[in-house]
């Protein structure tokens, strides 16, 4: 039976799932869930995943929840390349590390300036503007966070754990790709530090890849969060949609 993977590609932990999933050639059948339309809330998908979250992978008859799991089950189902989870036992524990210390750091942070960029939507919530203080604080928290990735993760390592790629430095990137455009899209004539890092994992996994996980967020319909101003310059933004998704923007997030 086909593996089938449940994602909705406007997630983060969704693109890792897929990326990984196509580099390493893993035959999957994607079963596409809109959380826009509310789809993980309906009761064809609650018989799946009564958590009614992305990414969920079915095998067969066994059912599994969150990404890192599912990463984990892949690399080990279909042996693959022993980069991407190393068997030495210290730099798998480095993966792991950064796996749990992503949380509640890069991931919070990226997720928390995506809902203050959003501007109709705070206000509907709370009554008040979002402050530029408030938004430049969460920057500032997010460039702690992504300074610290570098001075105990990276240091002057080519990759996050080592002259390799891991699924460390995956699961990195496609949180940064959430507040940032792909690296051969930066006007960055001399990258260092994360954007280097960043060149370096799109160049491993194929720009090509890379900028078929990540299209699906420059067309995202414009009540979405991943909506910066750069990417969608020039297109009409109708705000009359915020009231409908609030509901889901809390409940799936």
């Amino acid at each position: 039976m086909v593996l089938e993977l449940y994602l909705d590609l406007l997630s983060q932990p969704c693109r890792a799932v897929y990326i990984f999933a196509k580099k390493n050639n893993i035959p999957f059948m994607m079963k596409p869930v809109e959380m826009l339309k509310g789809q993980h809330f309906t009761e064809e998908f609650n018989k799946v995943n009564i958590l009614r979250k992305v990414p969920v992978l079915k095998d067969g008859d066994f059912i599994l929840e969150e990404s890192t799991a599912i990463l984990l089950y892949l690399t080990r189902k279909y042996n693959t390349p022993s980069y991407w989870y190393p068997p030495d036992m210290k730099k798998r524990a480095r993966v792991d590390e950064y796996l749990a210390w992503q949380i509640s750091t890069i991931r919070a942070g990226t997720s928390k300036i995506l809902w203050l960029k959003v501007r109709p939507l705070p206000p509907l919530l709370t009554g008040h503007q979002v402050s530029p203080e408030k938004l430049y604080e969460a920057m500032e928290e997010l460039n702690l966070a992504i300074q610290k990735l570098e001075d105990k993760f990276l240091q002057e390592k080519p990759f996050l754990i080592g002259p390799e790629i891991s699924l460390a430095d995956l699961v990195a990137i496609v949180e940064l790709m959430q507040v940032s455009p792909p690296p051969s899209t930066a006007n960055s004539p001399a990258p260092q530090g994360r954007d280097l890092v960043a060149q370096r994992v799109e160049l491993t996994l194929g720009k090509e890849l890379f900028m078929e996980a990540w299209l699906p967020m420059i067309l995202a319909p414009s009540p979405f969060p991943y909506c910066l101003a750069h990417l969608k310059q020039g297109r009409h933004w109708d705000n009359s949609a915020w009231p409908h998704y609030i509901a889901i923007f809390i409940r799936g997030f």
